[in-house]
């Protein structure tokens, strides 16, 4: 039993007794009185009645019609008179009137009416005596009367007295359900303020507990920062900020190779000419703010989900996944580069190469390629240009219209379906699924992965419709083995509004498949959407779903107030794990990621792991599960 019922239950039975004492102790007053009266009334007409007597002279015939007079006319049980040697000279007895009380009542309160006695007498002869006893009925009526109107009275003033004690317990109740509240928040990984109540015992209580959430609050976001260091030092050239070369090639390999990359899109190669001799004439200093300002160029590229790196001391690199744009985007870096550098000394110069990708690949070739193309530009003039051309089409070049009617027509068809590739767990067992989905564009061809279409599928504002296909054939999955598997949600279908409301009654239509759903989306799409994210997992936890994010740990740890974004796992991207067995930065930043996310608590899986040296660190660091080919390779067996 709460305490709250408990203290509500002994307010009840407290007042229970004190009205049950207060009827009580007005009941027996009130017949004391009555009693009282009785015993007074029957004295004083008995003296009224032996007066009369006594001027009778004894005159049995008149003393006989007096006292019948007196027994008329009054509300007597009894009258008599006894004569002076003992004997019954007159006896008149009434039946006993009625009750307007309850038999239990007078039982359980009965009043006596004790007899009135006077002397009759004719001046010194004693005549002898007379005895007057009235009826009790009318005091048992009279005292139900009062009782009744007492008790209701009681009664109103008790239901007025638990009303307030009940708002009494309920502002009491409010302040510690505040600290219940607080402290569930705490154990989810969420950090709650609540106001300081006026009661002085609670407002101590509460005073403690918000400075012991705040203070976890700090070590958590020192934690974070901390966390976030250990992947600058693990991934980042300390001096521009930007990927490594060994992160850069990790990142563009997972972009290459990722089941919901892009199939196309457009790597730039940007070299500083005689760095060694930049250092020498203009100093250290200036060169680093020379390297500052070529990186804050490639950083602050307007395109979206541009991936920028520093190869080596004077290579960079630029990314432009989503459209082959080479020839556009490599003159206009740079003209941006001769802008940037110009500030600094008009004499720098710099060359750019540049080459689309068409279909999924490797980094190596792709970098060689574009290494050519740099190669080339370097024979031209300060700032030259080349764009290496492709070999192979794109898919795209049969138009934009096509591709749209395929989708269009491969969603009304239902011509889609879910791949599957396992999740594995510390201890080996099938944590979940992850199920991305193919669609097949042609009606007798190959069930495309999403890199083929996702860009136009965007375009063409399809992704809700696909996302939902997605969820549905999961969840038939789901009822018909009973694995949890994991769905990859687009932002733009998490953004939208009838999206939502379509997700939520497809997942309430099978609540028990909903239950062992995972829903993600990925990091760098729901970059700032801190409310979204929340908003949405607000959305489908309740339901039993577990919400995450894929490809995530970049831009994780600078999210403001991490810990109320709702989540149940992160899913560390490969580039971020990869070569955790050779390198100590990468374990330090696992083994801080897995603290820091454990503590909201948030479960820990690692993406696209193929060996098993680092499958084995990995493990060594605490993440719960692990995905990618050596986990594939593990789940055969």
């Amino acid at each position: 039993m709460t305490l709250m019922r408990q203290i509500g239950w002994l307010l009840a039975a407290v007042l229970l007794l004190a009205l049950a004492g207060a009827v009580g102790v007005n009941l027996h007053a009130a017949r004391d009185t009555l009693q009282t009266q009785l015993r007074v009334k029957n004295s004083d007409n008995a003296q009224s009645l032996a007066l009369a007597l006594s001027q009778q002279r004894g005159d049995a015939a008149l003393m006989e019609l007096l006292l019948a007079a007196q027994f008329d006319t009054g509300f007597y049980r009894q009258v008599r008179l006894l004569s002076a040697d003992g004997g019954v000279a007159f006896e008149r007895n009434g039946t006993a009137k009625p009750s307007e009380a309850p038999a239990w009542f007078a039982s359980l309160l009965p009043i006596e009416s004790t007899p009135g006695v006077a002397q009759v007498s004719d001046g010194w002869r004693a005549l002898g005596r007379v005895e007057v006893v009235s009826q009790v009925a009318y005091a048992h009526d009279e005292l139900w009367r009062g009782s009744s109107r007492s008790a209701l009275l009681l009664l109103a003033l008790g239901v007025l007295a638990l009303l307030l004690a009940a708002a009494g317990v309920q502002r009491i109740r409010r302040p510690l359900d505040a600290t219940v509240e607080q402290a569930n928040a705490l154990v989810e990984g969420r950090y709650l303020i609540v106001d300081e109540p006026k009661v002085p015992e609670l407002q101590r209580v509460a005073r403690a507990m918000n400075g012991m959430v705040e203070r976890v609050r700090r070590l958590f976001e020192a934690q974070a920062a901390q966390v976030e260091q250990l992947r600058r030092e693990a991934h980042e050239d300390a001096v521009t900020g930007l990927p490594h070369r060994a992160h850069f090639v990790q990142r563009l390999a997972a972009l290459l190779g990722d089941e919901g990359g892009t199939a196309a899109g457009s790597l730039l190669l940007v070299r500083v000419a005689d760095l060694a001799d930049i250092n020498r004439k203009l100093g250290h200093r200036a060169t680093d703010q020379l390297l500052h300002a070529l990186a804050d160029v490639l950083r602050r590229w307007p395109a979206d989900a541009v991936l920028a790196g520093r190869l080596n001391g004077s290579d960079f690199a630029l990314a432009l996944p989503g459209r082959a744009v080479a020839a556009q985007a490599a003159p206009a870096l740079a003209r941006s580069l001769r802008e940037a550098m110009a500030t600094i000394d008009p004499a720098l110069r710099a060359h750019v190469g540049a080459v689309d990708w068409a279909s999924s690949g490797t980094a190596g070739p792709l970098l060689a390629r574009a290494d050519l193309a740099l190669a080339r530009a370097e024979g031209g003039v300060a700032f030259a240009v080349h764009v290496e051309q492709a070999g192979d089409a794109d898919a795209t070049a049969a138009g934009e219209e096509r591709w749209r009617r395929s989708l269009h027509e491969a969603l009304q068809g239902r011509r889609a379906r879910l791949v599957e590739y396992p999740v594995l767990s510390r201890d080996g067992s099938l944590s979940h699924l992850e199920c991305p989905l193919r669609v097949q564009l042609d009606a007798d061809g190959a069930y495309e992965a999403a890199a083929r279409w996702l860009p136009l599928a965007a375009r063409s504002r399809l992704l809700p419709a696909l996302d939902l296909v997605a969820v549905r054939l999961a969840l038939l999955q789901i009822a018909a083995d009973g694995q949890a598997r994991a769905v990859n949600l687009a932002l733009a279908s998490v953004a939208d509004g009838g999206f939502a409301a379509q997700l939520r009654a497809v997942l309430e239509a099978d609540t028990q498949a909903a239950a062992r759903l995972w829903l993600e989306v990925g990091e760098g799409a729901a970059s700032g959407q801190r409310e979204l994210l929340q908003a949405f997992a607000a959305l489908v936890r309740p339901l039993g779903v577990r919400f995450g994010l894929e490809h995530a740990g970049h831009e994780l740890y600078r999210a403001p107030r991490l810990y109320e974004l709702g989540l149940d796992y992160v899913k560390l991207d490969a580039a971020l794990v990869r070569g955790a067995a050779s390198d100590e930065a990468v374990r330090r930043f696992v083994s801080g990621s897995v603290a820091l996310l454990h503590a909201l608590p948030v479960l820990v899986c690692a993406e696209g792991v193929d060996d098993a040296a680092d499958a084995q660190a990995l493990w060594d660091c605490g993440v719960d599960a692990i995905t990618g080919p050596w986990a594939s390779a593990q789940a055969a067996r």
